[in-house]
This record gives structure tokens, C-alpha cells and sequence, in this order.
């Protein structure tokens, strides 16, 4: 289908390696194209709907979105109120999606909707969803504090048409197959914050080293030396949980709890490094001339996209068996 057949480490060097990009809003629109709305569609799909959506999002020709989040659904998958409703040989969609990146120039969206009135972990089904059809309705771009380049749209449906055949796999497993696509997400949101977590530090360094309060380098302060070196070492526990998941991933395994585990150490972690970074750089850290305010309010999204922080604890309790039973 235009791919290159490589496993999912290669995926991960990518990832980190867009993390030289100076911005946070790049990377994650590749990683969507990438990561998070193709892989149950690369799994699951039909030869003929692979044909139809993935061959052109992999050239490059479609971009493609992921329509998971509600208004009053977010991590709270189980949630989703849309519906696709069979009717002949078309489901008929209503309901309406928000938070999503690449929403205002998608081509086809990988939706998840209700197609039976089931139990929430079973009623619900991926579709792929052109985005130029009759009913949809991109109501506004989503003014952001940060990932300010990536477009963020809130999308409603009206009626709208969709043939049955662009189904997704089965019907009905939908939460599952969106489960693992989170995983894929996940991973590559932690390989994407790495590097730009090193060049926080080390502008930090080059900064604090030159800038002279009270007869000496900001950097010869020992809180200062001594932090940085702390977020250093925090970094690169990170990437070493990073690259033991996708390992394990890469072999097979389900990675459930590791991924969670890092999706959540990166979301505490970039506020950590951004926020600590930020008040060494001082006046200057409050401005938008420097790279450490840029990445401040970017990367604070990793703690909210992809499933909170708290519902990553949640995940890694529910494994550790811990997670009390409502």
C-alpha cells in the first residue's frame, strides 16, 4: 500500500527524530497521519478500503484525522454519543466530534461511533469517514495556549450517508481496535517530547552559562547546575521505558501498562523540564522570543491528549489490580 514494511521502532526513531522541529504542532500532525488515525485501518481493513484511504495518506496525497473526542467525551471513550445507524447499505451518522487535529483540511476522518445500542465496550464501531460529504459541518478552528500550528476543529453530523463497506473490521469492536491504536499514539507522543526536552535543557545550559547575576553565571548557582542535571537524568530514565515498551511492542506483546506508564512519566516530565527551565531563563523565559515558553505551552498538552494523566493511572492501576471495582 506504499509503505516501507518496517516494524514499529522505525516509527519511534522518526518520532523522536521530528522532535527537532521547534515546534510541537508539526510533529503531532504527522504523528496522526502516522500513528494514530491508519493503524486499525492498516490492521483491520479491507484490501479495498486500504486501497481507497490508506495508499493516499501514506503518499501523502490525503491527510487524515481521528475522530474519537466529544464534548463530553474525551478519555472517556466509552462515552461517545455519536451513531451510525445501519440502513440498506449505508449508516446513517449523527452526533459530533471535538479536539480534532487536522480537522479544518482532513480528506477522511477514522471515526468511532455507536452502530448498536449495546454495551459501551461493544456498540460502538471505526469508520472511514470522507470528509467532504453532505452533513458534515466544520464549525470553527479551535483557538489553542499552545500548538498554535496545528489546526484543532470542532465537526458535527447531520445525516450523513456512508456506505457500510467502510467498515473497519468488524462492527462492534471498534473500542477495542480504537484501545490499540491508543498504544501506537501513546508511544509516539512520549518518542516525540524527548528531543525537545534535551534542547530545553541544553538552551538552558548555553543560556545560563552566559547570563551573569550578582557577579557570576546564573548556571554556577548550585540549584541550578544541580536541577538541570536532575531533569537530564529523568529524561533519559524516560527514553529507556520508551524504548523497553516498544521492544516489547515490536515482538508482540500487549504493552498496555508501559505505554501508560510512559505517556504519563512524559506528560509530568514536560511540565517539569518546561516549567523549571522557564524560571532560570527568567524576564526573558516570559517571552515569546525563546524556544523554553514556546515548548511550555506546547508540550503541556501531553498530559491531557491521548487520554489524561489520570486515566493513565487509572490503566496502570487496572494492571497492578489495585484499581477498585465499581
Amino acid at each position: 500500500y506504499g509503505g516501507m514494511g518496517l516494524d514499529f521502532s522505525y516509527n519511534i526513531a522518526v518520532a523522536e527524530e521530528l522532535g527537532n522541529i521547534r515546534c510541537g504542532g508539526i510533529p503531532m500532525a504527522i504523528g496522526v497521519q502516522a500513528g494514530m488515525a491508519t493503524p486499525a485501518l492498516t490492521r483491520f481493513g479491507s484490501h479495498e478500503l486500504k486501497k481507497q484511504f490508506l495508499v493516499p495518506t501514506i503518499a501523502g496525497d490525503f491527510v487524515a484525522c481521528l475522530g474519537i473526542s466529544e464534548a463530553g467525551a474525551g478519555s472517556d471513550v466509552a462515552n461517545t454519543k455519536t451513531t451510525a445507524v445501519r440502513k440498506g447499505d449505508e449508516y446513517v451518522i449523527n452526533g459530533g466530534k471535538m479536539w480534532i487535529t487536522s480537522g479544518t483540511q482532513a480528506d477522511w476522518m477514522c471515526l468511532l461511533a455507536n452502530t448498536s445500542e449495546g454495551p459501551p465496550h461493544q456498540n460502538k464501531s471505526l469508520i472511514c469517514l470522507p470528509m467532504n460529504l453532505p452533513g458534515i459541518h466544520v464549525a470553527r478552528k479551535i483557538d489553542k495556549l499552545g500548538m498554535r500550528s496545528s489546526d484543532t476543529a470542532q465537526i458535527f453530523f447531520e445525516d450523513v450517508r456512508v456506505p457500510c463497506k467502510n467498515l473497519i473490521g468488524e462492527e462492534g469492536k471498534g473500542f477495542t481496535y480504537q484501545m490499540l491504536q491508543f498504544q501506537e499514539e501513546r508511544l509516539w507522543g512520549v518518542a516525540m517530547a524527548l528531543t525537545p526536552l534535551e534542547t530545553v535543557i541544553q538552551e538552558t545550559i548555553d543560556y545560563t552559562r552566559q547570563r551573569e547575576v550578582f557577579g557570576q553565571p546564573v548556571l554556577h548557582n548550585q540549584t541550578v547546575h544541580f536541577r538541570l542535571a536532575e531533569l537530564a537524568t529523568e529524561v533519559e530514565l524516560l527514553r529507556s521505558l520508551l524504548h523497553r515498551a516498544m521492544a516489547l511492542y515490536v515482538e508482540g506483546n500487549d504493552v498496555t501498562k508501559f505505554a501508560s506508564m510512559a505517556k504519563l512519566k512524559a506528560g509530568r516530565l514536560t511540565r517539569e523540564v518546561t516549567d523549571s527551565c522557564l524560571q532560570f531563563w527568567g524576564g526573558m523565559g516570559f517571552t515569546s522570543e525563546v524556544l523554553v515558553s514556546r515548548f511550555y505551552r506546547d508540550l503541556r498538552l501531553m498530559s491531557i491528549g491521548g487520554g489524561t494523566d489520570e486515566t493513565m493511572l487509572s490503566i496502570i492501576c487496572k494492571y497492578m489490580e489495585i484499581l477498585p471495582r465499581k
